[in-house]
């Protein structure tokens, strides 16, 4: 059972009477008559492959309240298009895959690019991007929501929790931020979030000075998670990053356009688990290498918005400041465990601190080279600006693409 405190800036939901998935989904139904549901799944063609999405899908297929599932494939060849299509086709809810490799949006995306407002690298953010371009073309909800397609413990009820606040009507919320324990195994996981983005606010602060974004940011217990909820609207005039640094990107995108007492966070699982990111690749990118930089840049970006005087020294006495407050985590972490029970390795956990404590300082230099690099993907009201027909564009393509006109 999760506490009952409300002690950050944004309001927490708590799973403190373990409510059943039944009760909540016949009142997200009756949401459903005044605020229409919708789902963003972003997935890798080769996560169809694996166990998770399986799973995933026959949860889903059992959830009445969801009017419209958008799913975005990426790496995926015609074949693997059609594969797909098969694959989704046991969900009952109307549902869409966007074949984000296919020529119908390759052309619409050369459009983009020709006016410089294409997603400049390809990933999950870029998936997302266009999944609320379809969302929006569609105009078929009023909620939605996105999660992850490499969740091994999923179930429905995640969802459930996670839409209700942005979809009951006696509240405001526009958007709402899942969070969970991430433990597995006989061990705590969450490296980047745990020892990275907890002790990086908090050096921040220090180094740069108290504010009301880094407080707001510090207020979400998994900042990280790829699931979140909100009012359809909001897509409209979101700016993400096209990187990992999507989900910190998301959470300072409703920082800058709505008042913090529109945001909340809900407890949605006693037990979470996906797959988990090497340190780094053998190139030493890639991993949580890279995964962490466009964390940091993220970040580093949006202070400076706020007017934030970030130096290149400030980056030297930021690295030493996080690497003193990450390895007094270690030793909190480390007590936390001993005393749950769980094996605890320290020595791995240092190493992942130092990698972190080096990325600072490469997120920083790159911060600094790039001074007028765009980095973020425009918002949908930019694009619709630029080129008016887009939603009918989009639509028609992933309507012929659904239909079968390959």
């Amino acid at each position: 059972m999760s506490d009952f405190y409300q002690n950050g800036i944004v309001t927490n939901f708590h799973n403190l009477s373990h409510r059943s998935t039944d009760s909540l989904e016949a009142e997200l139904c009756t949401f459903s008559e005044k605020r229409k549901m919708g789902l963003i799944l972003p997935s890798l063609f080769s996560e169809l492959e694996g166990p998770a999405l399986n799973h995933i899908i026959d949860e889903i297929a059992h959830i009445p309240y969801l009017d419209e599932i958008v799913i975005g494939l990426d790496r995926a060849n015609r074949e693997q298009f059609l594969y797909a299509k098969a694959f989704f086709s046991r969900l009952p809810q109307r549902h869409r895959i966007l074949w984000n490799d296919g020529p119908r949006l390759q052309a619409i995306d050369q459009k983009l690019r020709g006016l410089g407002l294409s997603p400049n690298e390809a990933g999950k953010g870029r998936n997302v991007w266009f999944c609320m371009g379809y969302t929006l073309a569609s105009d078929r909800t009023d909620c939605v929501a996105l999660h992850d397609c490499d969740i091994v413990t999923y179930e429905r009820g995640m969802l459930a929790r996670l839409l209700y606040p942005v979809a009951n009507p006696q509240f405001q919320y526009t958007f709402c931020k899942g969070f969970y324990a991430r433990v597995a195994n006989n061990k705590l996981n969450g490296r980047v979030c745990r020892l990275l983005v907890g002790p990086l606010l908090r050096s921040m602060q220090m180094v740069y000075g108290h504010s009301e974004y880094l407080e707001y940011l510090t207020s979400f217990r998994y900042a990280l998670s790829g699931e979140f909820a909100m009012r359809t609207r909001v897509l409209n005039d979101l700016k993400i990053p096209s990187d990992w640094g999507l989900e910190m990107g998301m959470l300072s995108e409703i920082y800058r356009n709505y008042s913090t007492r529109r945001s909340c966070q809900v407890d949605i699982s006693d037990n979470y688990e996906h797959k988990h990111q090497p340190l780094s690749d053998e190139d030493g990118t890639g991993g949580l290498a890279r995964m962490s930089t466009d964390i940091i840049e993220s970040v580093l970006r949006k202070l400076a918005t706020l007017g934030v005087n970030i130096t290149n020294d400030s980056f030297r006495v930021l690295k030493a400041t996080y690497y003193r407050n990450a390895l007094d985590m270690i030793e909190i972490y480390s007590h936390d465990a001993k005393m749950n029970g769980f094996d605890f390795d320290q020595h791995m956990e240092e190493v992942a601190v130092e990698l972190f404590a080096q990325t600072i300082l490469d997120a920083g230099q790159e911060f600094i080279a790039k001074p007028n690099e765009q980095p973020f993907v425009p918002s949908w009201n930019r694009v619709v600006s630029a080129f008016p027909h887009i939603y009918e564009d989009i639509y028609h393509a992933v309507e012929q693409d659904n239909l079968g006109l390959v």
